[in-house]
């Protein structure tokens, strides 16, 4: 079943060139984009984003490091893609993520840990909503993936 999810690539992501890498790993996957922008979160874009955190000892750190330079948001669409986008993006922990995933090849530590990706359709929904206009999505155009799977 098709769905939507939201990746951030994170400041240290951006500030270390990886942008390209990261995007070929969920394009390769077959997913498609249909929302793509750089731009550095305000106050308010990290608050709502982290307000399940609100209230914890590392709160304020969380805030300052996502407002501390520009972040790649995406969204993201196809078939499992909130299951598929945190296996690709690894552990949140970078000695515990799997090889081969983002987080196992170009994370440092778990504060700087290049990625976000939504939990569940709930979440994807909320974090879309921050970062995104609905008429900003593109999601009507088809992938070469798609149009091969739709002629068989």
């Amino acid at each position: 079943m098709s769905e939507r999810t939201f990746i951030a690539i994170k400041p240290d992501g951006v500030k270390r060139n990886l942008v390209g890498r990261i995007i070929t790993k969920f394009e390769d996957k077959g997913y498609k984009i249909i929302g793509l922008k750089l731009l550095i979160p305000t106050m308010e874009h990290a608050e709502k984003h982290y307000f399940e955190h609100k209230g914890k000892p590392f709160y304020p750190r969380l805030i300052k490091y996502i407002t501390s330079g520009p972040i790649v948001a995406m969204v993201l669409e196809g078939d499992n893609v909130i299951a598929e986008s945190r296996r690709l993006m690894g552990a949140t922990k970078p000695e515990e993520a799997e090889a081969g995933t983002i987080r196992f090849e170009y994370a440092i530590a778990k504060e700087y840990n290049i990625i976000h990706g939504s939990d569940s359709p709930e979440s994807a929904e909320r974090e879309i909503a921050i970062y995104f206009k609905e008429e900003e999505l593109c999601s009507d155009w088809t992938t070469m993936l798609e149009s091969i799977m739709s002629d068989g």
